[in-house]
């Protein structure tokens, strides 16, 4: 399939928007089942350029930690351990553009390590040094090249058309759902708002949905597409993701169409296969990331460097 006639799939959302990191199993079940017949294009929010923004809105840490536990329903790993105070989301948006720029494609990997860091750890997303860190561990980039680039002109420009794209909402399907959002002057879509596209033809699925919404829209754009059934053991899941999966994820994908992801069941099944040793098991939150033996070091490093940020990280850069 070439690059003309393959659909374009734009993801808008933030590292720091519990909704776009509860969406991840869902996007994860799009990956397994079009794989690069989708073309994926990553728009960073920009939730908040300062903390201050939070604190006016009546945000604290321990409503925050509250709501972390609220999302635990939608099954992504979360801690409820309130955090030192309340961060902006700006710089760690930055980051994940500098990562892009520095190496195209590793911003989801940037993007995924930055998101446990915000939900799993004490980390706090403003602070540069653990930042840079948390994405040098994921992408395998130098902390200190990422951290350099963080106000370059490239990633300011980079990061301000994403704004612009995420603020370009008005009038679209997305606002009609209610599935958008005026924080900063502008109608925005919220995470994790994905746009379709294909020859001319654009579908929108704003802000949270399930994975029969974007299946749908895909089968619409493209109903010649080719689509992967249910995964059917744990050691084809590892081989497919080799950043590892949460039991989450894997029960999506073990879960043919319309049925209910069975939790319990794929962790069984994640547990067999550390076992026999083709898996290891790295807790994260309350849950945990499954992955091949030879690529646990990535997820073991961000969170060794999310981890190694004091309660009290950020709080020069807020």
């Amino acid at each position: 399939m070439d690059d003309q006639t393959r659909i374009t799939a734009t993801l808008h959302t933030d590292p720091a928007c519990p909704w776009g990191y509860s969406a991840v199993p869902a996007l994860r079940v799009l990956r397994w089942r079009y794989a690069d017949q989708l073309d994926w294009r990553l728009v960073l929010i920009g939730l908040a350029e300062d903390a201050q923004q939070y604190v006016d809105r009546g945000f604290t840490p321990l409503r925050q930690a509250r709501s972390a536990v609220s999302f635990r329903r939608y099954g992504m790993p979360f801690s409820p351990q309130p955090k030192s105070r309340v961060a902006a989301t700006a710089r760690a948006c930055r980051a994940i553009a500098a990562a892009r720029i520095a190496q195209p494609g590793s911003e989801w990997r940037a993007l995924r390590a930055l998101q446990l860091a915000q939900f799993t750890t004490p980390m706090l997303l403003d602070d540069d040094a653990h930042i840079a860190g948390v994405v040098a561990a994921a992408t395998r980039l130098h902390a200190a090249s990422i951290r350099a680039l963080l106000d370059s002109p490239e990633v300011s420009a980079a990061y301000e058309r994403d704004r612009a794209e995420a603020r370009s909402a008005a009038g679209s399907p997305a606002e009609l759902q209610g599935k958008t959002a005026v924080s900063d002057g502008s109608v925005r879509y919220t995470a994790p708002s994905v746009v379709f596209e294909r020859d001319g033809v654009r579908l929108t699925a704003g802000g949270f949905q399930p994975v029969e919404a974007y299946d749908v829209l895909i089968a619409n754009l493209d109903p010649s597409i080719e689509r992967r059934g249910a995964a059917q053991d744990a050691a084809a899941i590892l081989d497919a993701f080799p950043e590892g999966v949460t039991t989450r994820e894997a029960a999506m994908l073990f879960a043919a169409s319309n049925e209910q992801p069975d939790t319990a069941a794929a962790e069984m099944e994640l547990l067999e296969l550390v076992a026999e040793g083709g898996a290891v098991r790295v807790p994260v939150g309350d849950d945990a990331i499954w992955a091949r033996p030879e690529h646990a070091g990535w997820i073991e490093g961000v969170l060794g460097e999310a981890m190694a940020a004091p309660l009290e990280a950020g709080r020069s850069a807020a």
